[in-house]
């Protein structure tokens, strides 16, 4: 008689049940089933772009690869190299000075730094006040650390901005720490000097530390900023940054984060009780590719631009509106009046046109009238993508 297996009298932490599968690990195991049937499905959905890194970049990989004493593990703080190049990459095109031996930690993608801050500063009980819409993970993870999540909203009208006035009349005894994440993501709205200027007085007024997530800057954007160039904002501030988007870099996982020495070792305490590094070699081929040009970057977003006039096609074709000064790799529109919510027009394009598209209702209550369009798809995928949705709408 064959015995069945069984998990007996064993539950997970309450932690596990707080949180669901990330919706594009569940979604995109359906659209994997969808091809398997020889549906064909453009996915438009997730933002890993699909160019290259810079040709020097993987040279420095496979040079580095090669030498047989650069396969063991690695500083938890990362190579010096990689330091100096993040700091360089500061001063040069965020205009901030960065100290690369206390003042920087290397990540193994800025969705790791998320985590490492929350275990870093938040106790069970504290408030983190998270932008809706925003990104899953901000909510997903402080749930994860038993921390009290405190929403706050974005609005259209006020340009997806923090209503500062909102937010002062909020108890804000017992938050400890903000996410914000400029330039936006999902709704494209851009970084301001004076928008950092307002996030660091109200962090400083409150003692609230601000966390910002800055992985697009570089993307269909003239002007990168980082909050760190608001004097005094390191005393308050964290930023993130990732290689992910700006170096065509999602798989390799490279990321910052950037603040005062004292928040940098406290985060530094939680990330080395939990990996052992990063890969020298690749360590030594980001470093290549913080050192780009000027016309690494213009030659990415001409082709981003190119897209972004596809995308534009298709959410007008779907009735959708947006804003024409967004940045980043996204289009993010909002829907007719004549659906219910983003899901149905989403699942709508998914089910009759086998274009896989991001309803807004995944970041919030504040996105469930949008959709969002990933740039991340050839110029052949995007015609063939609206040429299918112009069929079905």
């Amino acid at each position: 008689m064959k015995k069945e297996d069984k998990v007996c009298n064993i539950v997970p932490a309450e932690r596990v049940n707080t949180v669901q599968e990330y919706y594009f690990s569940k979604k995109l195991k359906e659209v994997a089933e969808m091809n398997a049937a020889g549906k064909n499905v453009i996915n438009l959905g997730i933002g890993s772009p699909d160019l290259p890194p810079s040709e020097q970049t993987i040279e420095a990989l496979c040079q580095h690869a090669h030498n047989a004493n650069e396969h063991g593990y690695q500083p938890y703080v990362g190579i010096p190299e990689l330091r100096q190049a993040f700091a360089n990459w500061y001063k040069t095109w965020y205009h901030v000075d960065l100290d690369p031996k206390t003042e920087i930690q290397p990540l193994i993608g800025s969705k790791e730094g998320i985590l490492h801050i929350s275990l870093a500063f938040l106790n069970p009980g504290d408030g983190v006040l998270i932008p809706n819409p925003g990104y899953p993970t901000y909510s997903s993870v402080g749930k994860l650390v038993q921390a009290n999540l405190i929403p706050y909203e974005l609005k259209e009208e006020l340009g997806w901005q923090p209503d500062f006035d909102e937010l002062e009349k909020m108890d804000l005894s017992n938050v400890k720490l903000m996410w914000t994440n400029y330039p936006n993501m999902p709704t494209g709205a851009n970084a301001s000097i004076e928008l950092y200027q307002k996030l660091v007085d109200f962090g400083r007024k409150h003692g609230i530390i601000i966390c910002n997530d800055n992985p697009y800057s570089f993307i269909l954007n003239e002007h990168p900023l980082s909050i760190l160039s608001i004097p005094g904002a390191k005393d308050i501030c964290i930023e993130l940054n990732s290689m992910s988007k700006a170096h065509n870099m999602p798989g390799w996982r490279m990321a910052m984060l950037a603040s005062n020495k004292q928040f940098v070792q406290w985060v530094l305490k939680v990330k080395s009780n939990i990996d052992s590094g990063q890969f020298k070699p690749m360590q030594y081929a980001a470093v290549e590719a913080l050192a780009a040009p000027k016309a690494w970057y213009d030659k990415m977003n001409e082709t981003y631009r190119s897209r972004r006039a596809l995308a534009g096609e298709i959410m007008h074709t779907l009735g959708c509106t947006y804003d024409e000064n967004q940045v980043g790799m996204f289009l993010w529109g909002r829907i007719p009046d004549t659906y219910s919510g983003s899901e149905e027009l989403a699942n709508k394009v998914l089910y009759e046109a086998n274009v896989f598209l991001t309803p807004g209702f995944i970041f919030g209550s504040q996105g469930n009238r949008f959709i969002r369009i990933s740039l991340c798809c050839n110029q052949q995928m995007l015609q063939e993508a609206l040429n299918r949705i112009k069929k079905v709408i």
